[in-house]
């Protein structure tokens, strides 16, 4: 019995390696998401030269303490802007000055949403702070900035009790990292549902322009990737310490018996 446990040993580490593996590709896939700013791209069909006409004023704008949804949007719109989880960006002409003529040579520039934006209520009228509180894309906004600090953090805190596993020498806590990383894959879909559904909220209240097209960007599908790797991961982690604990019991009790 001793090569069939031995071949069983294999089976259930190259499970644990392709774990690894997977868990690995999707956390560096989900930091990747979230430090980058291409969740949500607009492609303005207007030549350069219109937009370097107002560009100085857009941003100016863009870049105010008081501008509000609707004044970051419309920007957005005009400039080929790109949104992220943390920063929204356009893209606006290098020299944008009274005297310059329009010029096609543009750059992107980029400001980040403070702490306090993140938790700012949302309107139902954008840009209205008298028309009350959007309870729907308020709540989703902030799930989706928490949601995918979460997922961060199950797949961390499961790696660590992994490690631990690997010390003990034991499969059975990989059980643990398994169920950890199944609620970050669903932290992760839930990030994924959140953004959709706010995006698709905000573009009802703002419709986008005739002259503009909007689409998810690369940032957003690293996220949608990295959701179904980690639930292949848990579904890896938690097989190979059940099927190893059972197989172990199996094998202890023929040798007493």
């Amino acid at each position: 019995y001793s090569e069939e446990g031995a071949m069983m040993d294999n089976r259930f580490a190259t499970a644990l390696v392709i774990a690894c593996v997977l868990s690995l590709i999707s956390t560096i896939y989900m930091a990747a998401s979230i430090g980058t700013d291409f969740w949500y791209e607009y492609h303005t069909l207007l030549p350069a030269e219109n937009v370097s006409e107002a560009g100085r004023s857009i941003w100016e704008e863009f870049i105010s303490e008081e501008a509000d949804e609707k004044t970051y949007t419309d920007a957005l719109f005009r400039c080929n802007g790109t949104v992220g989880l943390w920063r929204r960006c356009i893209t606006v002409p290098k020299n944008s000055h009274w005297y310059s003529p329009p010029e096609t040579d543009m750059t992107t520039n980029c400001i980040s949403f403070s702490l306090s934006d993140q938790f700012m209520e949302k309107y139902i009228e954008p840009g209205n702070h008298n028309s009350g509180t959007d309870l729907n894309r308020t709540y989703l906004w902030r799930l989706q900035f928490l949601l995918p600090f979460v997922s961060l953090g199950l797949m961390c805190f499961g790696a660590l009790i992994g490690l631990c596993a690997c010390a003990c020498r034991s499969l059975y806590p990989a059980i643990a990292t398994g169920v950890l990383h199944f609620l970050a894959g669903l932290c992760t879909l839930g990030l994924v549902g959140c953004y959709v559904a706010g995006i698709e909220l905000l573009h009802k209240k703002l419709p986008l322009p005739a002259d503009v097209r909007g689409e998810f960007g690369w940032s957003f599908c690293l996220a949608c990737v990295s959701a179904p790797l980690q639930f292949m991961a848990a579904a890896l982690f938690i097989w190979a310490a059940r099927t190893n604990r059972k197989e172990f019991t199996l094998l202890k009790a023929y040798r007493v018996a």
